[in-house]
């Protein structure tokens, strides 16, 4: 029997056999302790070391880590019978920093009164992910079909975003749409 990691990144190619084999044990540590932190989850100081290293190397992106995972879940969306739901969301990750350009803004947030009566104002620095996820109508998750990870710094206003990305970007297994607010409903092809 295949073991999961080895179907979600079979499609996945970081340039370099030791990565790819990386890859697969920093997502197997993960998910046997999705609830902890890279140190916890690793159990020691060598896997963690590795796992930085490995996040740290110039040939590793999301685009290149989740490509398997795309790949699979378009697999999952082939093999079914009747329509596919794809939900979208954007979520926000703030951070607290002391210098929040190293990372990216997100917003401008008003917090409390101050004394001369005006609002005080801080930057949320962080980022944003925009996902699509595959369902069916039953509620079976069948994977990702797209994200997005970005900061406002790098783009600035809706407008903007919607020329750069596509977030409704969906496997090309599909020959009919239906969107009601931001779910997708799509029917593979038989």
């Amino acid at each position: 029997m295949e073991r999961w990691v080895d179907a979600e990144t079979s499609g996945c190619d970081l340039g370099d056999a030791r990565l790819n084999r990386r890859l697969g044990m920093i997502l197997e540590d993960i998910g046997e302790r999705p609830d902890r932190s890279l140190p916890t989850a690793f159990q020691d100081w060598a896997n963690t070391k590795a796992a930085y290293r490995f996040f740290t190397n110039e040939n590793v992106s999301e685009d290149k880590i989740l490509e398997g995972h795309f790949a699979a879940s378009a697999l999952r969306i082939q093999a079914t019978d009747g329509p596919v739901l794809i939900l979208q969301d954007t979520t926000e990750f703030s951070f607290k920093r002391s210098s929040p350009e190293k990372i990216g803004f997100t917003k401008v947030s008003t917090g409390c009164k101050m004394k001369e009566g005006r609002h005080q104002q801080h930057t949320v620095c962080g980022l944003l992910m925009h996902a699509s996820l595959a369902i069916t109508p039953e509620g079976l998750p069948l994977g990702l079909t797209a994200t997005k990870f970005w900061t406002r710094d790098k783009f600035k206003g809706a407008s903007a975003l919607k020329r750069k990305i596509n977030p409704t970007r969906v496997p090309p297994l599909i020959r009919k749409r239906a969107y009601v607010g931001s779910i997708i409903c799509v029917y593979p092809l038989s």
